[in-house]
C-alpha cells in the first residue's frame, strides 16, 4: 500500500537556489599579467631578450645624465650669482690705500671717490687720552713703529704732540709726504655721512689697556653724531662696556685664531653685539649657519686678493674688509655681468 501510494519514497533533496549577484570571477594579478605581456613582447630567445632590456635602460640614461647636471648647474649658479640679490658691503680697510698710505686722510678721500659703502677706521688713544687713526704694528703700512723708526714704540706712550709731529719716511705713488697722522673726530667728520657705515677698530695696548677707553670712544662718536658708527676690538671688554654705556651704538666682536692657543676664537659671545668680524679664511658655510641662527652678521676681513673676494661672496657674508676696495668693486661688477649672461635673474 504505501508504495501505491509512494509514502515509502525517499523524498528528492531540491538543488540550493543561485545567488542573486554571482561573484566575479578570478583576475591574475597585475604583475603576472605583465610578466605574461612582456613575454609574448621580447623575443623567446634569452639572450636577445637581454639585450633589448639593456638597451632600454641604457636609453634613459641620457636624461636622467642631463637631469643631474642641470641641477648641478643651478646650484653652482645660485652659489656664484646668489648674493646679487643682496650684495655685501664693500669696506675699506684703512681708506682706499692702492695708492695713499692707509688711515691717512688721502686714503679716505680716495675711498669716498670709489663710492665705498663702509670704512674701517683703526683708532689708538695716546699718552694723554687723544684718538688717533694709527696702527702700533710695524706691518701695516702707515703705523708708529713704521714712521717713527722704532720697532717697539706704542702709541699708549707718545703724546698727541709727539704724534703730529711725525712724518713719514716712505712714499707711495701720487703721495703728498709730511701728512700729519689724523685725529678721529676729523676722519669721522668726514666720511660718516658719506657711506652706510664706519667701523670703528678699536686697538687695546699699553699701559692705559681698556681703562676708560669705551667713554672716550662712545665720546668721540656722540661729538661727531656718528649714527652709523660700529665699534669693535679684539679685546671684548671695550664691546661689553660700550653696551653697558650706551644701548644705541652698534657693537661687534672679533673672531680669529688666538695666537697664544692655536685654536678659534669663540663664535658666538658678547650679549647685545650685532656682528662678528671674522678673518675670512675661517669663513665657511658652517660657521655662517651658526651665526645666523644666532642673529649675528658676519663681516670678512682682511680680503685683499681675488679668489678670497669670490669665496666670501659665495657665502653670503654681510660686508668684505679690504685694502683693496676698487679691485672687489670691479670683480663684482663682472661677476653681475656673467650671471646676467647666463640667464641668472638680477634685481
Amino acid at each position: 500500500m504505501r508504495r501505491l501510494l509512494g509514502l515509502g519514497r525517499r523524498r528528492q533533496q531540491q538543488p540550493p537556489p543561485l545567488p542573486l549577484f554571482p561573484p566575479p570571477a578570478k583576475r591574475a594579478s597585475s604583475s603576472s599579467a605583465s610578466v605574461a605581456l612582456l613575454r609574448r613582447i621580447l623575443p623567446a630567445n634569452r639572450l636577445l631578450r637581454l639585450l633589448l632590456l639593456l638597451l632600454a635602460a641604457l636609453s634613459l640614461l641620457p636624461p636622467a645624465f642631463f637631469h643631474f647636471r642641470l641641477r648641478r648647474f643651478h646650484r653652482m649658479r645660485e652659489r656664484r650669482c646668489g648674493w646679487i640679490a643682496s650684495p655685501p658691503m664693500v669696506c675699506a680697510h684703512g681708506g682706499d690705500s692702492t695708492n695713499a698710505f692707509p688711515n691717512s686722510m688721502d686714503a679716505f678721500r680716495l675711498a669716498l671717490d670709489a663710492r665705498v659703502d663702509c670704512v674701517e677706521v683703526d683708532m689708538s688713544r695716546s699718552s694723554d687720552g687723544a684718538l688717533f687713526v694709527l696702527h702700533d704694528r710695524f706691518d701695516t703700512g702707515r703705523d708708529l713703529q713704521r714712521m717713527s723708526g722704532n720697532s717697539t714704540a706704542k702709541v699708549g706712550y707718545w703724546s698727541s704732540d709727539e704724534i703730529k709731529a711725525l712724518s713719514t719716511r716712505f712714499q707711495l705713488s701720487k703721495t703728498v709726504l709730511n701728512q700729519e697722522i689724523p685725529k678721529a673726530q676729523d676722519v669721522l667728520a668726514l666720511i660718516s655721512q658719506s657711506v652706510r657705515q664706519v667701523i670703528l677698530d678699536v686697538k687695546v695696548g699699553p699701559p692705559s689697556f681698556e681703562k676708560h677707553l669705551a667713554e672716550e670712544v662712545i665720546s668721540i662718536i656722540g661729538r661727531t653724531q656718528c649714527k652709523n658708527c660700529l665699534v669693535w676690538a679684539k679685546s671684548d671688554n671695550v664691546g661689553r662696556d660700550v653696551i653697558k654705556l650706551s644701548k644705541d651704538i652698534m657693537v661687534g666682536y672679533i673672531v680669529m685664531v688666538d695666537k697664544s692657543t692655536g685654536r678659534t676664537t669663540e663664535l658666538v659671545r658678547i650679549a647685545g653685539s650685532k656682528v662678528a668680524g671674522v678673518y675670512h679664511r675661517l669663513i665657511h658655510e658652517k660657521l655662517m649657519k651658526v651665526m645666523h641662527r644666532n642673529d649675528k652678521k658676519v663681516y670678512a676681513w682682511t680680503v685683499d686678493d681675488a679668489e678670497s673676494m669670490k669665496r666670501m661672496l659665495y657665502e653670503h657674508v654681510g660686508a668684505i674688509v679690504t685694502s683693496n676696495p676698487s679691485l672687489l668693486q670691479q670683480l663684482m661688477q663682472e661677476t653681475r655681468t656673467e650671471c646676467m649672461e647666463d640667464g641668472f635673474a638680477l634685481p
